[in-house]
């Protein structure tokens, strides 16, 4: 059994992401979903290794709504918004991004 706490409970900040863009592992990033709930499929790893790829190739989203835009985009073809929110309720930039590891982007909370 995974224990997230052991993994996890010194690497995030006080909203918890992780601290260090480079403490991400693949063990980490199933921690971090265990603690949303969420079961990684082959359709969540995708996902996350897009954002992963995205954000570390550009440094940086601009923001959150550049993000989702980018993503619904990319998995058009399995049903872009629509199909996201059904892998990561959360949301797929807010949740799918903490789970990717990556620092919260601005105006997450407004999508």
């Amino acid at each position: 059994m995974l224990d997230t706490n052991q993994i996890i409970s010194d690497r995030l900040d006080p909203h918890g992401h992780l601290a260090n863009l480079n403490d991400w592992s693949d063990e980490v990033a199933l921690a971090l979903a265990a603690e949303e709930g969420i079961t990684l499929s082959e359709a969540h790893w995708a996902v996350i290794r897009h954002l992963r790829k995205c954000y570390l190739d550009r440094d940086k989203f601009m923001t959150a709504r550049e993000g989702l835009c980018d993503l619904e985009r990319t998995f058009a073809d399995q049903g872009g918004g629509k199909y996201l929110y059904r892998l990561f309720p959360g949301g797929p930039i807010r949740q799918g991004g903490k789970i990717a590891g990556l620092p919260e982007l601005s105006y997450t909370t407004d999508l």
